[in-house]
């Protein structure tokens, strides 16, 4: 379906779209006739519509069945769909304070590639959610609304998280005792939530649930109904399934408890600063990494950039008359480069930009780069920057696995400390409201 590509372009919270017709199940009629709608919860200055509540309860309902999980109670799913409904609006109410918008372009684009991930065109896709009853309108909204939410968890907490060299050689050792950065684990989780600050007697209550949650999920029960019941996590309403991920992408404590595990085998309650965590490992698969060799390319350029006083034909005539004259006169290219390139980045080294990786430069770069010979003189061509000419320095096959490790190891530490970081970002955010429920 549709609505199921969704659950790839959230950072944690999984976007389920509006589904069309059901606002006629919440809304009743005035005197003069008009249908008005009930106030589920009172967040701050907003509010959730019970007809946004409807809607998504029909949705998330749909998708429990299509994936066979058992339905709990409908008042315990109700409460957990407009738990996640409040922290929404208050994502938005944030977004909106901090001015964020997403444009026109970058909502075309984010549809464009749900039309992709689902083989049609974009021009195809408002028929294609008709035909599963869902409002284009609607959907459209849904998707900016996450898009929103995604660039403020980017810039209130993605951005904000630190990692140091020091973690990473640590990361890297901690890896060498544990299963491969390419086995992929299908691993569940069921979060009993503690606030920041916890009473002991809160912190005993959560304690005594966690442990009955695991003693249920030990005996056999299904854990996918258990964590939409129980779970305080942004994954409940999915079953709890954290998805498919390498081992390095899990968070530390979840990587680092699930070395030991089989396939089927459940936790006991972990303790982190969130809450108490129960996990299912699912299933594995994949096999260890190998090594990773590129074709390395060792070039110099000279940039020049059109200006008011220069048009772009009188800027490729210098630069062709610069190639001219080193190729012709003898006239040093490194020594050209430095006195003439407008590229702060490298003319102070002689437009030398050192060996590169594939994909480093941009399209039209590349292409010229990759039919030169070694010493050859490119003809001057355009890219956004400018104007170029490139010499190639030489090409080699390189080594990189250290290298991407190290970078694997940076992008794995911030993933995990995103999933972890943004519960408790959530939970600062919800404690910090003024939330009435209605129900």
């Amino acid at each position: 379906m549709i609505h199921k590509v969704f659950s790839r372009l959230g950072l944690v919270a999984v976007l389920t779209v509006l589904a069309s017709g059901a606002h006629a199940q919440t809304r009743e009629a005035s005197s003069s006739g008009e249908l008005l709608d009930r106030v589920a919860a009172t967040v701050n200055e907003g509010v959730v519509l019970q007809s946004e509540l409807d809607e998504q309860m029909i949705v998330i309902s749909a998708r429990l069945r299509e994936q066979k999980l058992d339905m709990p109670p409908q008042n315990v799913l109700r409460k957990q769909v407009l738990d996640r409904l409040v922290l929404q609006e208050l994502q938005m109410q944030r977004a909106n304070r901090a001015g964020i918008k997403v444009s026109d372009e970058t909502l075309n684009n984010a549809l464009s590639d749900v039309a992709k991930q689902n083989s049609i065109k974009l021009e195809d896709l408002p028929e294609a959610l008709a035909s599963q009853g869902i409002d284009y309108a609607g959907y459209r909204d849904s998707l900016r609304k996450e898009l929103a939410m995604q660039i403020l968890r980017q810039r209130d907490v993605i951005g904000r998280i630190n990692v140091s060299p020091r973690e990473i050689e640590q990361f890297l050792e901690r890896q060498k005792k544990m299963p491969s950065e390419n086995i992929i684990y299908d691993v569940s989780h069921i979060l009993i939530a503690v606030p920041q600050a916890a009473t002991p007697e809160e912190l005993d209550e959560a304690s005594h649930k966690a442990d009955e949650v695991f003693l249920k999920a030990a005996s056999g029960q299904d854990f996918a109904r258990l964590a939409v019941q129980y779970s305080n996590a942004q994954t409940a309403l999915e079953g709890g399934s954290l998805g498919k991920r390498k081992g390095s992408e899990l968070p530390s404590f979840v990587a680092e408890t699930i070395s030991g595990m089989k396939d089927g085998d459940v936790t006991k309650p972990i303790r982190t600063p969130s809450g108490f965590h129960i996990l299912k490992l699912n299933s594995t698969e994949g096999s260890n990494s190998q090594q990773v060799i590129v074709n390395q390319t060792h070039a110099r350029h000279i940039l020049l950039k059109p200006n008011e006083l220069q048009d772009d034909a009188t800027v490729q005539q210098k630069l062709a008359s610069i190639r001219d004259r080193i190729l012709n006169k003898g006239e040093d290219f490194a020594a050209v480069a430095s006195v003439v390139s407008e590229d702060p980045g490298s003319s102070a080294d002689g437009g030398d930009l050192g060996w590169s990786n594939p994909g480093q430069f941009v399209p039209e770069f590349e292409k010229q780069l990759a039919q030169l010979q070694p010493d050859e003189i490119s003809q001057p061509f355009r890219t956004q920057f400018g104007w170029h000419i490139i010499q190639l320095l030489g090409r080699r096959q390189f080594d990189t696995t250290d290298e991407v490790r190290h970078q694997r190891a940076f992008a794995a530490i911030r993933e995990a400390k995103a999933d972890e970081e943004t519960e408790l970002w959530l939970r600062r955010l919800r404690d910090e409201a003024y939330v009435e429920y209605k129900l």
